[in-house]
């Protein structure tokens, strides 16, 4: 197992919070990880970017040309990641802040309206954590348990953040599970 995911949006939208959640979850699943952040000089509100690399042998580069998947979370970040992504590859695509749909046909896209999803459990920050567990739902890279396993120890004593987070997980996990048995054949 290899897989090399890119994670974009907004700065203040938790994409490198989910990417460090995700590596993270790899490393207690026992697989090799890298995080790679990388983002503008405007911070929040500029854009930003992680890439995540999860794999059962070692990792030469955290770099990525042609990732396995990828989370977008706002419109910049499907202009420019779309084109990048594999054949066959999964594309999680937040419509709440993306007014497009996905272009390509070779694809298994994940619309999720993770803003909307998670204003509705009790707060849009969280919208971030309803993707990343849409992208969870859709491949099974790891265990979105490991995830909320990590999520709790990051922020220990915050019960109301980790609560309103594991939430948004899970309701994300459910709408990616619907896209998992295309999967199967990949």
């Amino acid at each position: 197992m290899h897989n090399e995911l890119i994670l974009a949006g907004f700065g203040g939208q938790g994409v490198l919070l989910i990417g460090k959640l995700l590596a993270y979850a790899g490393m207690k699943a026992g697989l090799e990880v890298t995080w790679m952040p990388a983002y503008g000089p405007e911070m929040r509100g500029g854009t930003c970017n992680c890439t995540v690399v999860l794999s059962d042998r070692q990792v030469g580069s955290p770099v990525t040309n042609r990732p396995h998947g990828a989370i977008v979370l706002n419109l910049q970040s499907i202009d420019k990641f779309e084109p990048l992504v594999r054949p066959g590859g999964i594309l999680v695509v937040n419509t709440s802040l993306i007014n497009r749909p996905a272009v390509r046909t070779d694809l298994i896209v994940v619309p999720v309206a993770a803003n909307q999803i998670a204003l509705e459990a009790g707060s849009a920050k969280a919208a971030n954590m309803v993707a990343l567990g849409a992208f969870l739902g859709a491949s099974g890279v790891v265990s979105p348990d490991l995830v909320r396993d990590v999520l709790a120890e990051t922020f220990a004593g915050r019960q109301k953040i980790v609560q309103l987070n594991q939430v948004c997980l899970s309701k994300g996990f459910e709408i990616g599970q619907a896209y998992a048995p295309a999967m199967a054949g990949r």
